[in-house]
């Protein structure tokens, strides 16, 4: 029987190639989930904001990072991973030159919540994990570890980097070239995304079966 072309693709080089983008993305787009934290005192001093009233933006951060979650996960099953990963893109940069303009600490949260949070990180965790799942069949749970790895180094890097544009340029400024970066450096990646998953037309593997024999 002439082998299924879709079955060929789990855990292909081209799988660990798709992999390795949403990794990058998952860690550039996680910027939004850490940057608010080392921009906070900066925000609060300028607005001269209450700690319960600086606590604001990161409250609506993470509520909008777990809701939009759901949004992005229902896109990406409708029109594929590409399409809330590039809108996600967008929306996360613009969310960031926003929050540099913001006049208002609520203007502020609301450019994280909404844009940042809500309409922008969130395409960068979730589905992304749920995307490299139907990449691998063999390897799948040490592909959706490194998928989710990315979040995590994304706290790692982009804290540091924050910190040092702000001491450099301040933190409105700092905000704008995040922005820009992110734009710049995932529009690209997220157009890696443009297959879609063979896994939706291979049927699952049967629990406690063993994986089929290659060649």
């Amino acid at each position: 029987m002439k082998p299924d072309p879709a079955e060929a693709v789990l855990d292909s080089r081209q799988s660990w190639i798709r992999l390795a983008a949403i990794v990058g993305l998952a860690t550039l787009g996680g910027a939004g989930m850490w940057s608010v934290v080392v921009v906070l005192p900066y925000v609060q001093a300028e607005f001269g904001a209450t700690r319960a009233e600086a606590a604001l933006p990161y409250t609506l951060t993470m509520i909008g990072f777990a809701t939009g979650g759901i949004l992005m996960g229902r896109l990406a099953d409708r029109f594929g991973i590409m399409v809330p990963v590039l809108f996600g893109t967008v929306m996360l940069a613009g969310g960031y030159v926003l929050a540099a303009m913001a006049p208002t600490l609520l203007a502020f949260a609301l450019a994280q919540g909404v844009l940042i949070g809500a309409l922008g990180s969130s395409a960068a965790f979730g589905p992304l994990m749920a995307d490299a799942s139907l990449w691998f069949r063999r390897r799948r749970g040490i592909a959706v570890a490194l998928a989710a790895s990315g979040n995590y180094l994304a706290g790692t890097v982009w804290p540091p980097i924050l910190q040092a544009l702000i001491v450099a340029q301040g933190w409105r400024m700092a905000h704008v070239l995040v922005g820009i970066g992110l734009l710049v450096t995932m529009l690209p990646l997220a157009l890696l995304l443009r297959a879609r998953a063979p896994a939706l037309r291979v049927a699952p593997l049967v629990a406690g079966a063993p994986p089929p024999a290659t060649a």
